[in-house]
């Protein structure tokens, strides 16, 4: 994260001009779907401002229906924590499932934004949750492993941080989309929409190959949304 301050502050020196705006989105997937709420405050890098590099506050509102969490920490599902973790096999013996009926999770986070002007009118981009808070109400799931079930409360994971795939915590929203200026002011977004979203269970009900009382669901949606320049 220092690294990110960093370079940011490096890019608002050396950028030639900024961009605000704010957007609304919804995403559809299987049985699940989010409302995502953001504001964007890009700074614009070359000669032509094609380029972009921005953070973003976003708030995501998830609601599902018969969800499937499994085990989330990397050192189970992958049988390591560092950063090739996104290259290695998941370990199916080592992973456990928690059935939710009914999941709502409400996630507040501070988001990276990468984008590139194709023209006046067309810009491609992605954006990703870095870091922030997940809250929501309390639910009942089903607690299944390869010799039982049982049932088990669980709470939204409170903390959310980027720290590569599995490695990941809590609730975390990314993007990648196309984005259509209507006029100066208004325009349109289309998107694929992937997200982590996490309940950490009351107790350690997994205790193979070690306690485990963190499970997550990854989810992908198409999304589409409006977005309205504020300043630029």
């Amino acid at each position: 994260m220092k690294l990110l301050v960093l370079a940011l502050i490096l890019v608002s020196v050396y950028s030639h001009g900024q961009e605000q705006y704010a957007d609304a989105s919804l995403a559809i997937g299987n049985r699940e779907g989010t409302l995502s709420l953001s504001y964007f405050y890009n700074w614009q890098l070359g000669k032509k401002k094609k380029f972009e590099i921005g953070l973003a506050g976003r708030f995501t509102a998830y609601l599902g229906s018969t969800q499937y969490y499994i085990t989330a920490p990397a050192e189970l599902t992958s049988g390591e924590a560092g950063p090739l973790v996104i290259f290695t096999e998941n370990i199916p013996a080592n992973i456990d499932t928690f059935l939710v009926k009914n999941p709502q999770i409400n996630a507040l986070n501070l988001a990276i934004n990468l984008g590139y002007r194709i023209n006046s009118k067309i810009s491609l981009g992605f954006n990703i949750d870095a870091i922030g808070i997940s809250f929501g109400k309390n639910v009942t799931g089903n607690y299944i492993n390869a010799y039982q079930g049982q049932s088990e409360t669980a709470s939204p994971t409170e903390f959310n941080l980027l720290r590569i795939s599995d490695n990941d915590l809590g609730t975390l929203n990314s993007e990648l989309f196309g984005k259509y200026l209507v006029n100066e002011k208004w325009g349109i977004k289309l998107a694929i929409q992937f997200l982590f979203t996490e309940y950490t269970t009351d107790s350690e009900v997994q205790q193979v190959p070690e306690p485990n009382d963190r499970f997550r669901d990854k989810s992908l949606l198409f999304s589409t949304g409006v977005c309205y320049k504020i300043k630029r």
